[in-house]
């Protein structure tokens, strides 16, 4: 019986893992999960430039990464680099993209993809006309908790998708990194786009989103660090995303969960590194399923965490699909979805209605802030 509940949910990575990767960024997100992911993976990093030449030597010297570039061009006119893990600010992307894609060279792009949806639009364009292949670093699919929750679904046992919740409430002080401080789309541009994500890739696209977002009472930030987010999807399936980033009390009180429901089975787990961030813990997960024991929940042991082991999963399916000649799951044309639900999340709160993810287009309006990924990698 436990071989049969075994759950496959870790991260497919390559049969190649010698393709050189060179990183275009040297931030808190790249030290503290895309290298020592890439390091458990086994992969090849041949080189890093950041703006900050000391940064790139002082990470390189840390991760054993023999070449510094001073310039992206630099790394990526050379010919040992075959992919660009771009961990910059989403309104240099579309240049950096271009500049890799007219070299030859795949992409992995940070999230959000874009600034605006124009933005987006032009590095899926960009990626179709150079013919490479471009990836986004919606890592938390790779999560051990949703990694596992997809694989119950797939072995049959959860039947038609019902209900989608994700509940988080914890501390996150935003303001402590000061280009947050002042755009005003926060809160689920820079977190809960991963909740998005991670449902839109469980149970499919909604066809519409109704949300609102608030502040905290004397917050340091201007945009949004309390939100609710409702997730209308065809036929009777819904979907709700309530996340509190003001939690005061004690870590003891903290809490980011999941349950998904439906007609066979039910989900339930832990998102473990939003516990006690940044240390952490694993992932939890546990199930019922008419279709085993209506009665018994099962408790499978997960290994690992969002942060960094997610982060093999965004790199490995990006070569998996070099290697295999397809599209990588992760694909920057279908990220486009993921980000229709969060331009329609902000829509909704202006216009504060039901947006359709049909509304958002080529004349969706600037977002309000600056981006940036030298951060938490949340």
């Amino acid at each position: 019986m436990a071989d049969r509940l075994e759950l496959d949910y870790k991260p497919k990575l390559p049969r190649d893992k010698t393709m050189g990767i060179g990183i275009v960024g040297a931030g808190e997100i790249v030290r503290e999960a895309h290298l020592p992911a890439y390091r458990m993976a086994g992969f090849h990093v041949v080189g890093i430039t950041n703006r900050t030449r000391s940064r790139a030597e002082e990470t390189a010297r840390k991760f054993g990464i023999p070449k510094v570039y001073d310039t992206a061009r630099q790394l990526i006119e050379d010919p040992d680099v075959q992919i660009v893990d771009i961990a910059l600010t989403a309104d240099l992307q579309p240049e950096i993209v271009r500049m890799a894609a007219q070299a030859g060279k795949h992409v992995l792009c940070q999230k959000p993809l874009g600034e605006t949806y124009e933005a987006a639009e032009e590095i899926v364009a960009i990626c179709d006309e150079y013919g490479i292949r471009g990836a986004v670093n919606q890592q938390m699919r790779w999560a051990p908790g949703i990694r596992a929750s997809h694989a119950v679904m797939q072995r049959g046992w959860f039947g038609e998708p019902v209900q989608a919740d994700v509940q988080v409430n914890v501390h996150t002080d935003f303001a402590g990194w000061p280009f947050l401080r002042e755009i005003e789309t926060l809160e689920v541009m820079y977190h809960s786009i991963h909740y998005l994500d991670s449902i839109r890739f469980l149970f499919g696209t909604p066809e519409a989103v109704f949300a609102d977002g608030a502040k905290y009472p004397g917050q340091a930030c201007r945009g949004e660090t309390r939100t609710t987010i409702h997730l209308r999807f065809p036929g009777e399936t819904r979907g709700l995303v309530h996340d509190n980033h003001n939690n005061w009390a004690p870590m003891d009180d903290w809490y980011a969960t999941f349950r998904f429901e439906g007609t066979k089975g039910i989900i339930t787990g832990t998102n473990g590194a939003l516990y006690n961030y940044p240390e952490g813990r694993e992932d939890t997960i546990r199930f019922l399923s008419k279709e085993l024991s209506p009665a018994v929940w099962h408790e499978p042991k997960l290994e690992g965490r969002w942060f960094p082991h997610a982060f093999m999963g965004t790199m490995g399916e990006l070569m998996r699909a070099i290697e295999e000649g397809r599209e990588p799951e992760n694909s920057v044309r279908d990220n486009l979805l993921t980000l229709q639900m969060v331009f329609a999340a902000y829509r909704s709160m202006a216009e504060r209605r039901p947006v359709l993810l049909s509304e958002i287009g080529k004349k969706e309006p600037a977002t309000g802030g600056r981006t940036e990924t030298e951060s938490r990698p949340s």
